[in-house]
């Protein structure tokens, strides 16, 4: 996030907030960007498996919720199968991949 922060110009930076998602708990954004950093051959997703804090992520958001991750890896876990069969029916556009 340091980095983030880093590469923000200052005009910018003040419109736009960096952080966790629980940073964001209790808190409403019109554009929010989560990014599901997990991709290896193990297909392991750590702390992504917690629904719980996902549940905070997409609740946070009003408008447009922007989700960057590797589907390969994401969808090895029953939660995020879901949401991308949602997101491919039509309640969004799919991922990247």
């Amino acid at each position: 996030m340091a980095n983030i922060r880093l590469l923000l110009s200052l005009p910018l930076q003040r419109r736009l907030s960096v952080g966790t998602v629980e940073s964001f708990q209790g808190q409403e954004r019109d554009i929010m960007a989560i990014t599901l950093t997990r991709s290896n051959p193990q297909g392991e997703i750590g702390f992504l498996s917690d629904i719980r804090r996902m549940n905070v992520g997409m609740t946070r958001v009003r408008r447009k919720l922007l989700l960057v991750g590797d589907s390969s890896t994401l969808c090895r876990h029953p939660f995020f199968v879901e949401l991308l069969a949602y997101v491919k029916g039509g309640g969004g556009l799919p991922f990247g991949a």
